[in-house]
């Protein structure tokens, strides 16, 4: 069993055979959307699956054109466990929609700082911004996808219990290397970011880091234990 915590399942080109063939597998794939009209398209498809579930997203760079969707977010707010993805992305790409990623954004943890959901945020150039949002809305269970970020920010959300998913291109980077190298061996999970990423073999991450799947598997059920109490 592989697990993955980040990826694009609706985006493949055949999600049904896509998901199909990890049901055979069992493994265990929770696909982000990018807005609240993506998961309810995709919602009464994934629900029959047993290894997959379907994130609730609302993605920063999708915020600025569709702040309309905002109350929908919120309608679809108890048909999952999972959020994602959100955040912020202050990159050259995502730093003109600035103050309305931050607006939506605000408007999400408010509404999730009174529900317990498993949370896989994006924070590219946006982390300590995107990190003093999560601890001021006293959001739990957070997963920093594909952190990028700098280094003395990692003992700070080490702090808050927060997890990191990897993948196999940060395991191929000096930077990825150094960041994955400061995170304790309990908050890391697995990802690929499919179909973005191209270099995304679950296998092939765990075989660079030196874990094997027992610890993922024992980090994902600790996280997820919390949202069944």
């Amino acid at each position: 069993m592989i697990i993955d915590t980040h990826c694009h399942f609706d985006m493949m080109p055949n999600p049904e055979q896509y998901l199909k063939q990890q049901e055979v597998k069992k493994n265990i794939s929770i696909g982000m959307t990018n807005l609240p009209s993506h998961f309810l398209l995709g919602y009464e498809h994934v629900r029959q699956y047993k290894f997959s579930r379907l994130a609730l997203g609302f993605h920063p760079l999708y915020a600025s054109e569709n702040k309309n969707e905002l109350r929908l977010f919120s309608q679809c707010l108890d048909k999952t466990s999972y959020i994602g993805e959100i955040g912020l992305d202050f990159s050259n790409e995502g730093l003109k929609t600035k103050d309305d990623q931050v607006f939506v954004l605000e408007k999400v943890l408010q509404l999730l700082s009174k529900k317990n959901k498993i949370v896989s945020v994006h924070s590219r150039r946006a982390e300590k911004v995107l990190f003093e949002m999560l601890i001021t809305y006293g959001i739990k269970n957070v997963i920093f996808h594909w952190y990028s970020g700098p280094l003395s920010l990692i003992p700070k959300i080490v702090e808050h219990g927060y997890y990191f998913s990897v993948n196999e291109k940060m395991t191929k980077t000096n930077s990825g290397i150094e960041i994955i190298k400061r995170i304790p061996r309990n908050l890391i999970l697995t990802e690929t970011d499919a179909p973005f990423n191209k270099v995304c073999s679950i296998s092939n991450t765990l075989t660079n880091i030196g874990l094997g799947e027992s610890v993922i598997y024992d980090n994902f059920s600790r996280l997820i234990s919390t949202i069944k109490r």
